[in-house]
């Protein structure tokens, strides 16, 4: 089993249907859905911030990074 999780729920990530962790039988299928979450969050939500995925283990880590 691996977890995807939000590293932090920023504002517009709380008014989405997204859940904060998630639990997937493989990685290849975590890492589809954590790229399908960032291409969507950093395409369509309020653009102060930036989302990309980092492994840390057994788990997907979707980090929160201010935009410059």
């Amino acid at each position: 089993m691996i977890t995807l999780e939000m590293e932090k729920e920023c504002g517009c990530f709380k008014k989405s249907d997204y859940q904060a962790v998630q639990t997937f039988a493989s990685k290849d299928e975590a890492l589809l859905e954590a790229s399908k979450m960032c291409t969507d969050m950093n395409e369509n939500f309020c653009q102060k911030h930036n989302f990309k995925v980092a492994e840390e283990g057994d788990k997907l880590i979707i980090k929160v990074e201010m935009n410059g």
